[in-house]
């Protein structure tokens, strides 16, 4: 795990997972509305900053929503898989349509759905309440639990490495 900063210089994609990564991975059910989610916004400032900065950023979720949808237009992500039942088949058609080498992804995932598409990347990551098998495929454990800060923990790491953190594209919205 401790090399893996060597594999940042080549990152151009990001890829997420959204409940248990973007969020703390709790909802709140409610009777007749859909589940409520919580998210962080300095993982929404730096997830819009890459945007900005020419990134790729993608979510593949098995989940769901409006509100979802809403976030990734506010954080102005065009590339959101939401509903997904194969991360596999989707992943893999992305990178072929983009042209997107495997080994410049980063991947973060929380659960044993995420561990297919980890196996295919370059830089497969995790928060540091994923699930123990995740953890076992992962090159780095973020110190951050997710829904906590593990999306700006990796991207800000990658944009460090990359010498583009703190330009002035990072002062504003």
């Amino acid at each position: 795990m401790s090399n893996y900063k060597a594999l940042l210089t080549g990152v151009n994609t990001f890829m997420f997972d959204y409940d248990g990564v973007m969020t703390d991975g709790r909802v709140i059910l409610q009777h007749d509305d859909p589940p409520l989610r919580t998210a962080n916004v300095r993982d929404g400032y730096v997830l819009q900053l890459a945007v900005k900065m020419g990134y790729n950023v993608v979510v593949i979720s098995g989940g769901f929503s409006r509100s979802m949808d809403n976030r990734f237009d506010t954080l102005n992500i065009k590339d959101a898989f939401t509903g997904v039942k194969n991360k596999v088949e989707v992943f893999e058609k992305y990178i072929k349509e983009k042209n997107i080498d495997p080994e410049n992804v980063v991947y973060m995932g929380d659960d044993i759905p995420d561990i297919p598409v980890m196996k295919r990347v370059g830089v497969p990551v995790s928060p540091a309440d994923a699930a123990e098998e995740v953890k076992e495929v992962s090159l780095y454990i973020s110190d951050k639990k997710g829904g906590a800060g593990c999306v700006r923990d990796i991207i800000e790491q990658v944009m460090k490495v990359q010498g583009k953190w703190m330009t002035p594209e990072a002062f504003t919205w």
